[in-house]
């Protein structure tokens, strides 16, 4: 709990006894004075309870990225293992599918590039 939250409900509170003592004793100045503490009070409670929230998201947040940088290694691991078992199973067709792979990398890279078309210029 944030102080600003426990400074903005004491504030809240005072108004609210002041805003009563004033109506009791008929001083609209107290009243006014009242409610304006209250009104402070309320604001600054709520902020307190935006510092809170935004505390708690953050701190969320960090502990989503501890977990998922802690496991990051674990599913590269299981990911490696589970590749290396498939080629062990099956060697040749590991090795269809990678010469596949090189065989359109050394395409992509061999082509010729695209010509532009030269552009005709118009003077009016």
């Amino acid at each position: 709990m944030d102080k600003d939250r426990i400074a903005g409900s004491a504030k809240e509170f005072a108004g609210k006894v002041e805003s009563a003592a004033g109506g009791i004793a008929d001083d609209t100045t107290s009243q006014a004075a009242g409610r304006a503490r209250q009104a402070t009070g309320a604001a600054q409670n709520l902020y307190g309870q935006a510092k809170d929230a935004a505390r708690d998201a953050s701190d969320a947040a960090v502990s989503y990225a501890k977990d998922a940088y802690e496991n990051s290694g674990d599913s590269f691991r299981d990911g490696s293992q589970a590749i290396a078992t498939k080629v062990q199973e099956n060697p040749l067709s590991a090795m269809l599918i990678a010469g596949g792979i090189g065989f359109a990398l050394a395409l992509l890279m061999s082509r010729q590039p695209r010509r532009v078309p030269a552009r005709s210029r118009f003077y009016g």
